[in-house]
This record gives C-alpha cells, sequence and structure tokens, in this order.
C-alpha cells in the first residue's frame, strides 16, 4: 500500500523491538532509563513522507512493465464512500452507506456524555471489489445470482459459513440502526436491540434496491449562496426517487480451497462505481461553480479566509438579495446567519471540496498493489525502487513501509535456523544410506564373486560387469524412491486432516508430481553413486579366481 502521506514505520517499530538492547552496559546503583519514547516520536515525526500517487499511477498505466506483470490487481482509493438509501422511502429516509452504525453508536454515546470519536473504524460494510473476476472467481463460489457487471450491481458477501454479521444487517436496511442509539441512551433504564432473524433467503437478498445519492445533491443553491438539505426529508426524498438505482444480483461465499480472499464480509460494489461516482460529482454544478471561483467559499458567499484573518463579515460586501434577506430575518436569527457565515468563511477550497467528495481520478489518495505471490513482492518493491531512481530527485521518491518485511524478518530467522537443522539431520541420513547401500552391494559382488567369474569366461567385459551392478542399484534406488513418495501421498491425508483439526488450515501438506518425480531422480542418483566403487570392484576381478571361489 501507498499512501499519498506516509510514516516510516519501520524506525518506530525497530525502537520499540529494541529496548535499548545492545547498548552500553550502565554501572550498579542506579535506575537508569531508555528514550525509546523520544526516538520513535523523532523518528516518526522527521519521517513524514508526502508521495507524488498521480505520476506513480500514470507510470503504472504506461510504463510500469517492472511492477504490473507481478501483480493480481491494482487498486486506487480516493478516500470517498458512495452515499446509499433504501429505495424505498415510504418508512422514511434511510441511510446504508456510510455505516448508519457508526452514527447510531456515536449519537448514543453522545447522549451519555462519551466521546463519539471511538466508534468509526471497522464498521464500513460497503467495500469496492477489486477490478479482477477473475481473481475473485478464484477465491468465491456464487451460491446465487451472478457477478456484478457494472456500476449499478453489487453482491452481497458471506463468511465460509454461510453467514453474515448483524453490522452487515444494518448497512442492508433490514435492520434500523437508530435503535441502537436509543438502546445505548437508555441503557442505565434498560433496552435492548431486537434480535435479528435466524436467515434469509436469496430471494430476499437478491430483491434489495439502493438509490446513489452524490455528496453534491445535498445542497441546493438559494440567493447566490449554497445551502445544505440534507435535513430536508421532502427534498431528500424527492433527490432519492429521481437518483440511479443500484441492486444486489449475486450472493458469493469463499470456497474451500481459498487460503484467503480478497475482500472481508460485507457488501461488494465494483469499480465502476467509484469512478462514475467521482465523474458524476466532478461535473454537478456546484463542484464547477467552486472550481471556478476558487477564492470565493460558495457556502458562504465570501472569500475564503483562515487563522487569524478571520474576521466579522461586512454586510455591504453582500449582493442586494442577500442584504435584504438579512433585513427579513429577526435579530436573533440574523446574528445566527452571521455567526454561521463567519464559522464558514474560515473554510478553505480544498476542505469544501472534500466535502463535496471531488477528486482528481488521476490522483489517487492510496495505490494498493496486490502480488501474485511472495516473489512477486519482492520484484515489485524492486520496480518501485527503480522507480524511484529514475526520478532522480530523493524528494519526489515513493515511501512505504513494508510491514511483511518486517514482521517476516523474524519469522524467517527462526525459520531459516530449522531449515538448517533439518537439511543437516537430512544430509546425515542421506550419507548413511548412502553407505549402507554401498556396503549391501559390496556383499552381493562378494557373494556372486562366481558368477562374475563365469560371465567373464563367456565373454563378459568389465564394463558389462560393471553396467550390471550400476542397473540392480538404479532399480533399488528407483523402488526405494517410489515406495517413499507413496507413503508420503497417503501420509498427508492425516497431517492435513490433523492440522485442520487444530489450526483450521487446510491443505498445508502436499507433494507437488514434479517434485515427487525430482525427488525418485535423486533416490536413483544416490543409490547409483553409492555403488559405484562396489561395481568397480566387481568389474576388476580376476575371472580365474573368481571361478575358483566358492
Amino acid at each position: 500500500m501507498l499512501e499519498r502521506e506516509s510514516v516510516d514505520m519501520g524506525s518506530m517499530l525497530t525502537a520499540m523491538m529494541d529496548n535499548g538492547a545492545g547498548g552500553e552496559k550502565r554501572p550498579d546503583g542506579a535506575v537508569y532509563v531508555t528514550d525509546i519514547m523520544t526516538e520513535m516520536i523523532n523518528n516518526t515525526l522527521t519521517s513524514i513522507n508526502v508521495n507524488d500517487l498521480a505520476a506513480f499511477k500514470e507510470y503504472l498505466e504506461k510504463d510500469g512493465n517492472d511492477i504490473t506483470p507481478y501483480t493480481n490487481a491494482i487498486r486506487y482509493s480516493y478516500d470517498i464512500e458512495p452515499h446509499l438509501y433504501q429505495s424505498d422511502t415510504a418508512n422514511g429516509i434511510v441511510e446504508v452507506a456510510p455505516s448508519p452504525v457508526v452514527d447510531a453508536m456515536s449519537k448514543g454515546i453522545s447522549a451519555l456524555g462519551g466521546n463519539p470519536d471511538m466508534m468509526s473504524e471497522g464498521m464500513e460494510m460497503w467495500k469496492e471489489l477489486l477490478d479482477n473476476e477473475e481473481l475473485l472467481a478464484s477465491q468465491y463460489d456464487v451460491v446465487a445470482g451472478r457477478w456484478p457487471s457494472g456500476y449499478q450491481e453489487a453482491v452481497l458477501i458471506l463468511n465460509e459459513n454461510n453467514e453474515i454479521s448483524d453490522v452487515t444487517l444494518y448497512s442492508l436496511g433490514l435492520k434500523d440502526a437508530s435503535e441502537i442509539a436509543d438502546v445505548i441512551e437508555n441503557y442505565p433504564d434498560g433496552g435492548e436491540v431486537s434480535k435479528s432473524p435466524e436467515s434469509y433467503s436469496y430471494d430476499d437478498i437478491l430483491n434489495l434496491r439502493y438509490k446513489l445519492i452524490f455528496a453534491p445533491d445535498y445542497y441546493e443553491k438559494s440567493d447566490g449562496i449554497w445551502v445544505d438539505k440534507s435535513e430536508d426529508s421532502i427534498y431528500m426524498s424527492q433527490k432519492i426517487a429521481d437518483a440511479p438505482e443500484l441492486k444486489i444480483v449475486g450472493v458469493i461465499r469463499p470456497n474451500a480451497d481459498s487460503v484467503t480472499t480478497a475482500v472481508g464480509d460485507g457488501i461488494g460494489y465494483t469499480p465502476a462505481l467509484t469512478e462514475y461516482y467521482i465523474r458524476a460529482v466532478n461535473n454537478s454544478e456546484i463542484v464547477q461553480e467552486q472550481k471556478d471561483n476558487p477564492d470565493t467559499d460558495i457556502f458562504t458567499g465570501m472569500p475564503f479566509q483562515t487563522g487569524e484573518d478571520v474576521q466579522e463579515p461586512d454586510i455591504s460586501t453582500l449582493s442586494p438579495q442577500e442584504q435584504a434577506y438579512l433585513a427579513s430575518l429577526s435579530e436573533a436569527e440574523r446574528q445566527a446567519l452571521l455567526q454561521s457565515m463567519v464559522k464558514l468563511s474560515s473554510a478553505t477550497y480544498a476542505e469544501n471540496l472534500q466535502k463535496l467528495d471531488a477528486v482528481d481520478l488521476d490522483d489517487p489518495a492510496a495505490i494498493y498493489l496486490y502480488p501474485s505471490d511472495f516473489d512477486a513482492k519482492e520484484s515489485i518493491a524492486s520496480g518501485i525502487d527503480g522507480y524511484n531512481s529514475r526520478l532522480g530527485d530523493e524528494d519526489a521518491e515513493l515511501n512505504y513501509t513494508d510491514y511483511i518485511g518486517i514482521m517476516m524478518s523474524s519469522v524467517s530467522r527462526i525459520i531459516d535456523t530449522i531449515s538448517y537443522v533439518l537439511i543437516a539431520f537430512v544430509a546425515i541420513s542421506l550419507i548413511v544410506s548412502s553407505i549402507m547401500i554401498g556396503i549391501i552391494t559390496y556383499i552381493s559382488v562378494l557373494e556372486r564373486t562366481k558368477e562374475i567369474g563365469i560371465l567373464r569366461s563367456i565373454g563378459a567385459s568389465k564394463r558389462d560387469i560393471s553396467r550390471v551392478f550400476n542397473a540392480e542399484t538404479l532399480l533399488v534406488g528407483l523402488v526405494a524412491g517410489l515406495l517413499g513418495i507413496l507413503v508420503t501421498v497417503l501420509l498427508c491425508f492425516p497431517i492435513n486432516a490433523l492440522i485442520h483439526a487444530l489450526a483450521d488450515i487446510s491443505a498445508v501438506a502436499a507433494l507437488p508430481p514434479v517434485g515427487g518425480i525430482i525427488l525418485v531422480v535423486i533416490s536413483m542418483l544416490l543409490t547409483l553413486i553409492a555403488g559405484l566403487i562396489p561395481s568397480r570392484i566387481a568389474a576388476k576381478k580376476d575371472p580365474v579366481e573368481a571361478l575358483r571361489t566358492e
């Protein structure tokens, strides 16, 4: 993951794991302090970097041949989320995305005097799918309906047990999120969230429909300024009725062969929806007006002011219509509006565009690269390093933290150590077995000395005698290798069953066909090498002396 603003977490993690180890030993008699926190903060604050993801996106799409071939998918994130409402507004306006659970719990916690910001992460159930249907199809089975094919279609994602969480029910609009706030607020007096139904039929899910609302839809122009109408139920009902529709067209579930999945439980929509949403927002009247007037706040009609420059708005600068509107208000309403104008006038151009979800498709907030395997991950990292070296400007280089690399470094050392020990044991066993095969072949030579003499007496050459014993050792290696492969394949079944029962991980032990063939060839080569000396001894025996042997 490459973010527009990144922090080098590697130095922080290193400081945490180091914990003063390897430093100078202090004398006894006092307690000394290691400045871990200071080091962490200094490293973090001095390593904040801004990545030019717009340039990197252009590179990936045009010249990224050293990166894109190693990826299964590339996803661009824009820090926005489509606003979705239930299409049936007869029961009122019900927003399902962004997650209504976060808002409901925040309201309840605020009512109790708590901090509403504690509820934010991990509650969003509407998620963008990868732009690689082949990869998704290899990880998921379609249990009902079909895969989405456009921006107006989505799928429900189950877990391996055909389940969804109750949080997903709120995001589907199948449960009312407002009851959460009521329960939290009335908790001292007792309260309980209504129990969820045990199941829903596939038809219930495939009949769900939603309306897509764009951030600019919440605003209406009045007397030259744009007014927030999101709390106006009549206005919103009309907007929802006229909005494009999104429907659930399929239900998918992780298949039995997938070790991991690209998307968690929830509702998945296509990248086409994100692109459609961004283009619609950028083409809206309010966004165009703000871009055409970058020095003026379209929500107040006043120039942008920041910091100490914020002043009481000058009524004389307002248009005659705006002055007439102010004159028609009561004193309290007039003061409230002026205070609101002062507050809004302190906004910035970037903040207004962010409020309207106006982003540039060519300038993502984050880029997610999905490697095809661990070797591809290293190739991608090398490709990014090559991209940085071609820039020739250290300040313009892309910065990222390889979390997997940091976590795997210590694990790799442990695995390497265990591997070296196992290799040593295997090497010893191979040496011992090779010596035993040589001894057995030599015993065979001693027992068949007279047979060697007879073969030599009827015209067999020394090379022929050597070939006889080499062929026997090759057959021994072939039979031993095949028996070993057979035992290994048979043992894989109970081993996988045991690991699945203990760790819930499937298909860990497996012998690839190519690997089996290579192991049989190695077995034959080892036995051949072990029998070379005994076969040479047999070939050098004098035929007359061999015939006299009993």
